[in-house]
This record gives C-alpha cells, structure tokens and sequence, in this order.
C-alpha cells in the first residue's frame, strides 16, 4: 500500500466530511508557528542523529529542507493546504515532497502533542521577550515625558475629585512604574515557563532512547518538563501569558481613560499629537481621542481571551484532548493586540503636550492645599482629628464665600483655629507643598529627579532575557 501524506494516516478509510474537516482544521490561524515548528524540527532531528537514530546525510538533507520550506513560507510562496489540518502537517508534507523518505522519519521519537506544545511554548516565550522590549520603550516615552515636566503642577485626583497637588512628571512616572511591573512579571514568566515539553510523545515518551536535555538546550529552553502527560497538556503557559498581556492591557486602558479627560474640553490638561486623533464624518471641528479610547476598549479582548482559554481548561481529563486546540486563538490574539497597544502607546505618549497653565490653575484655584493646612496644625501640636475637623468647617466657608486658601487673611484663618500664625502662608504655596514631601516615592523635585537618573541607567542597560 503506498503512502498517503496526513494527519489521518492508515486507520481512517474515509474521508472526513468537509464541514468536520473545515472545524477540525487549524491551519488558518496556527500557521503562525511556521517558524518555530522548523526550530523545533530541526532541533529534533538533529537530537535523533546524536542518539543514532537518523545518520547524517539524512540530518542534513532535513535540515536544509525545512530550511528551505522556512524561506519559502516568509517570502509567502508556500501553498496551505486545509486537508492536512494544520500548519505542523503542511510544512512535513512539503518537506517530504521535497526530499522523500528522510522527511519521512523525521517524526521519529514524536508526537503531534508534543510538537504543538514546544511550539506553542516557543511562541509564547518569544512574545513575551517582544512584549518586554516593546515596555521599555513604552517606559522610556514615559520617563523622557516626565523629565521634559517634572516640575509642572497639576492636582492628584481620588475618587475623580482634586485630592493634592503633585507634579505633572510624578504623575507620568505612576505609569511608568506600573509598565516596570509588567516587565518583571514578564521576566518571571520566562523563568518559570522555560521547560520543554519535546520528548513528551503523545503522553507517555517514547520507546527510543532520546536526549530530552539536548533539544531543550538547542531550543533555549532552560529544563526540561518533569511529567510526560503534564508535557502535553499544560496550557498553565498560556494562561499565565493571558494573565500578564491582560494587565498590560489593564494599565493601557487606564492610561487611556486619562488621556480622554485630560484632552477633553472640560480639563484641557494636554494634547495628543494628531497622528494619533480622528475627527467626526459630521462634525468638522472634533478632534477625537479615538486611539486613546481603543486603548481603553481593547483590554476587553484580553480578559475575554482569558476567560476563553481558561474555560476550555478546566475539567479536561489527562492528557491531550482536542480542546486544547482552541486555546491558541484567544492566545494569538491577545499577544498582537497586546504588542500593537503597547507599541502605538508609546508613540502616543510622546506625541504628548500638556498645557501646564492649565494644570497648575487648577491646582491653584481649589482646595488641594486644606491637607497641608491640617498638617501645619498637626505639627503645631493640635490633635490631628481636630485639625482636620477645623480645616474642613474653613473649607466650608470659604467655599460659600467663593475664596481660595491662598487669598485668606490670618485673621480669618484664626476664626478656625487660633493656632494658625504668620508662619502659615508657607504651608499653602502648592510649589512648597510639593517640595515638603520629599519621601520616597513622594512628589518632591529631588525624590523625582533622582527616580529619573535611576531610570534613565537602568533603561540604557541591555537587559537579559
């Protein structure tokens, strides 16, 4: 009987409906992992040549094919053919058209399980090294923002009400520290997800006497997987991918809702620069923050991808099962979304200008300073529930009179609490209340300069991945 190339092989006489075959088929969307099934191709059957299951000319003659198929599939001048299901069974088919029977051995020693859960994984570590290099940059928009205005005035909000005065560049620099984050729990999943599954078979190894630690080292996996039929169905990595792209997404979309309040008419705190804007199809004089709201909608996408891969996980009995297959969608997409957000985020940060006549009027025409006027009686000795007790009945006032705390007289100050004294007037300058704070972590011109020289070194340094 002569060879049929397929997934199906001799056990199924029939061919599949081509409505199943259609829904079984994966290639439209897994051919994404053209180039890391070569590596892991390769690897493989040159492992199989140091154990002596394949000889050398044919190692080379596999090789150079699947070399020649990955040059083809980049220049788009290979042919996908559904029938064969998947991106895995297109690239052997090809090979073994192009060279004949060593590609026919070279799935030796392995199984479909396997492979798809090494590439995956290769996938996924290779994506979230691009996600973290695609942070930096993100970060560095962010801390050469924050340098350009590190002291500009502008009031910190809580529950969308001013709250206190900080500095434009410590506000800048809250996201910063946010997006760090998301670099080193991208770090970490490196180092934890670094395991081979190839070897694995289809749950239970194989009869030949492979070298799982040499395909892993050749693919840069840093252990090896414990557990065969863990191997083949761990999808635990692309869960904890999901989880960091979506805080990612998180943190953008915050990002995003600021940037839609502060260039709304309403704040006028900044701009963002055109080429990140749109206008109305009706109304000739918008100029709208659209990237800023899709910023704020995409993380949507995320945690649906989550939910999604999360729900076909659960409750699957060992090993492989079908199923797994629809967890690489949500997985695709989730990591482009995440990689073009954060890529246009940082061009968009850049674009940034903020109108700091603006932002400092606002922090001058509120009550952002009652905190230090509280403070300065604390610090005179007054019980600090008293203090704040007397600072809010002065806020009252002064709001029914339409006066702001920098306009009062020391005289009427006192009417709230005779502890007030000359020395007062300080306390609500809101440049000199920005620079009393100077904690770490706090919004002082020294704690933010020296947070900006930290970070421009360690953002200069090349990072180990």
């Amino acid at each position: 009987m002569g060879f049929k190339s397929g997934a199906r092989g001799g056990r199924l006489k029939r061919a599949m409906d081509p409505l199943a075959e259609a829904m079984n088929a994966s290639i439209e969307f897994d051919r994404r992992l053209a180039h890391f099934d070569i590596r892991g191709s390769i690897a493989h059957a040159q492992m199989l040549e140091e154990v002596g299951v394949l000889d050398s000319e044919e190692v080379a003659a596999i090789c150079d094919g699947l070399k020649t198929i990955g040059h083809e599939i980049a220049k788009g001048n290979f042919p996908l053919d559904p029938a064969l299901e998947d991106i895995h069974m297109n690239i052997e088919d090809r090979l073994i058209k192009r060279i004949g029977t060593p590609g026919m051995r070279l799935h030796t020693a392995r199984s479909r399980n396997d492979q798809v859960a090494t590439d995956l994984k290769l996938y996924a570590l290779h994506s979230a090294k691009k996600l973290i290099q695609l942070l930096r940059v993100l970060r560095k928009s962010f801390v050469t923002k924050a340098q350009k205005y590190k002291k500009g005035m502008i009031p910190g909000y809580t529950h969308l009400q001013r709250a206190q005065p900080v500095t434009i560049g410590h506000h800048l620099l809250a996201y910063e520290a946010m997006f760090h984050r998301d670099q080193r729990r991208l770090q970490t999943y490196i180092e934890r997800v670094s395991r081979s599954p190839l070897g694995a078979g289809a749950l239970a190894t194989t009869t030949f006497n492979i070298d799982r630690t040499s395909t892993a080292k050749k693919l840069g996996f840093r252990h090896v997987m414990k557990n065969s039929m863990d191997a083949v169905s761990d999808r635990d990595f692309v869960l904890d991918l999901l989880h960091c792209v979506t805080t990612v997404g998180i943190h953008l979309s915050r990002l995003g809702e600021e940037l839609v309040l502060w260039t709304s008419k309403e704040f006028q705190f900044a701009s963002i620069g055109p080429a990140y804007c749109s206008t109305s199809s009706i109304m000739p004089q918008k100029a709208n923050a659209d990237i800023a709201e899709l910023l704020r909608g995409k993380v949507g996408r995320l945690i649906g991808s989550w939910v999604a891969v999360a729900t076909v996980c659960k409750g699957l009995p060992l090993a492989y099962n079908k199923d797994l297959q629809e967890t690489q969608e949500p997985m695709f997409d989730a990591v482009e979304t995440s990689l073009q957000c954060v890529e246009v985020a940082a061009k968009m940060v850049s674009s940034l200008k903020f109108h700091v006549e603006n932002t400092e009027a606002a922090v001058t025409n509120s009550y952002a300073l009652a905190t230090e006027l509280a403070d300065y009686l604390a610090q005179k000795g007054v019980p600090f529930r008293e203090a704040h007790h007397a600072v809010g009945a002065l806020v009252h006032w002064a709001s029914t009179q339409n006066r702001k705390l920098n306009s009062l007289k020391l005289t009427e100050l006192r009417k709230f609490h005779d502890a007030f004294a000359r020395d007062v007037f300080p306390w609500i300058d809101a440049e000199v209340s920005i620079n009393r704070r100077n904690n770490v972590g706090g919004p002082a011109i020294k704690q933010i300069s020296l947070q900006l020289r930290e970070l421009k070194k360690e953002l200069t340094d090349v990072p180990t991945l």
